[in-house]
């Protein structure tokens, strides 16, 4: 179930279901995912996405295994196992106040984190390769690989995007490429640009040579742990950092 894909307001329902003429529109019963679910696994998608409000009723059922459909009074019980996953960084968004820390705590029993691209550069190419050979196969097309030069664009770039990003740059060569190898001229821009050459003093915004600061030590380093080592700040910082510049 994808929390951001489903309006806030339909949320609670599509989650605990609801009764027969409980809203306008409720014109037969829904039992709900959770009910869907039972003796199963019930997978939530970008988990931070939740309403506040409707984050107390999921803490409730993660403790108790009870809850109640919208428009109906009676006590349900449900036995599942829960997995979440976020893009985002959920302890941020504790303290921010856009998560409850108790249903964060009660969620992260085993966490399993999956490093971006950027902290594992070694996995570029044959991720790249791999997705080549999949949209050949889509479009019908035999292609050999990539040129030393477009692969090696791959491996420096940051990939703010990760996987999704990687994706698209892929699938893009291949609609656009003419031979039988994938060549810069069919990789997306960003990836050939050269970095802007900024200087001290120069007349900009002190937020763009941040930017720019930020995105070359990216570039640079093997990890976010590195990363933000070099600038002087820790992880956390560095996350925000990113989320306001879209690297």
């Amino acid at each position: 179930m994808s929390c951001p894909s489903i309006p806030p307001e339909l949320l609670e329902s599509e989650l605990f279901g609801h009764a027969r003429g409980a809203f306008t529109g409720a014109i037969r019963e829904n039992p709900g995912r959770i009910a869907a679910t039972e003796g199963g696994t019930l997978f939530l998608d970008e988990v931070g996405d939740l309403p506040l409000l409707l984050q107390p009723k999921l803490l409730r059922f993660l403790q108790e295994k009870e809850y109640e459909r919208v428009g109906d009074p009676r006590t349900r019980r449900a036995d599942i196992r829960m997995i979440s996953a976020s893009n985002a960084n959920l302890e941020v968004s504790v303290r921010d106040g856009s998560f409850r820390q108790d249903l964060y705590y009660r969620l992260n029993v085993i966490e399993i984190r999956i490093p971006s691209l950027l902290e594992r550069r070694e996995d570029i190419a044959p991720l790249a390769e791999t997705m080549l050979r999949h949209f050949c196969r889509i479009d019908h097309r035999t292609m050999a690989g990539f040129t030393p030069e477009a692969l090696e664009a791959l491996q420096k770039y940051g990939w703010p995007g990760n996987l999704r990003e990687l994706r698209n740059a892929v699938e893009r060569a291949v609609i656009l490429s003419a031979g039988d190898v994938v060549g810069m001229e069919s990789l997306p821009g960003s990836l050939a640009s050269p970095p802007r050459e900024l200087r001290l003093g120069d007349h900009l915004p002190i937020s763009s040579i941040e930017e720019e600061h930020i995105r070359r030590v990216l570039a640079s380093t093997d990890s976010l742990t590195e990363a933000a080592r070099v600038l002087g700040i820790d992880e956390t910082t560095l996350w925000r950092r990113r989320k306001v510049y879209g690297i």
